[in-house]
């Protein structure tokens, strides 16, 4: 089956088969949170994006195969419901932007700065810092070369706009001009992204409406 990244809470993963990475996106939660599963096809070794909530589901998913790191992707508690039961039955680092990390609920092993990159097996992802939706929100840039870019952006950048900064002028521009210079600048249409809540989308669609973002202030 052609992956879609349209998911529903309760209802069954949706999972992308790459090359190098395979991708299970999980919709879990109260909020409809995407919690995003990344295992290494040459070591198995696995990453979980944002345990949001329903750790039971998210261990299911797991399958008793190795996670050795779980990223949050920001501070807002739908995105780390889970977050301590799953670590605690996983062992797994956990990671987060230092700006952030005081937010969770657990010990952060590490954190991560705009460029840095974590591991998951053999596979390498980037951490993107989009400032404005919180202060030390990121996003993970995984390069598959001829399998395309793809960007896991929390609640950074959804279809149809950037993520909320209460109205606040001065924390939208910081955030419209983080996605645009290090994401729309930077990277082809084609890329395909995986946001914090609801249906995926690529650069390629939301481009175009880049100028009515910026004019609507949200």
């Amino acid at each position: 089956m052609t992956y879609t990244g349209d998911v529903q809470v309760g209802g069954p993963a949706d999972v992308r088969e790459l090359p190098a990475l395979t991708i299970c996106k999980l919709a879990v939660g109260p909020y409809d949170n995407n919690a995003y599963l990344l295992r290494c096809a040459e070591t198995g070794e696995s990453l979980l994006i944002d345990a949001a909530a329903d750790s039971d589901r998210l261990l299911a998913l797991m399958n008793d195969q190795p996670v050795a790191t779980i990223v949050t992707t920001h501070q807002h508690g739908d995105h780390w419901q889970a977050l301590e039961q799953v670590t605690k039955v996983t062992g797994a680092q956990v990671v987060a932007h230092p700006l952030d990390a005081p937010g969770l609920p657990v010990p952060v092993d590490r954190t991560v700065e705009h460029g840095d990159t974590i591991t998951v097996g053999a596979v390498i992802l980037e951490a993107i810092h989009l400032r404005g939706h919180t202060p030390g929100s990121i996003a993970l840039l995984y390069d598959g070369g001829e399998a395309g870019h793809h960007l896991f952006t929390g609640d950074s950048l959804f279809p149809g706009g950037v993520g909320n900064t209460q109205k606040d002028p001065e924390r939208f521009n910081q955030l419209y001009t983080d996605v645009v210079e290090r994401i729309f600048d930077r990277l082809p249409d084609e890329t395909w992204v995986y946001p914090g809540h609801g249906k995926d989308t690529t650069l390629g669609v939301e481009r175009p409406a880049l100028p009515e973002w910026k004019a609507r202030g949200w």
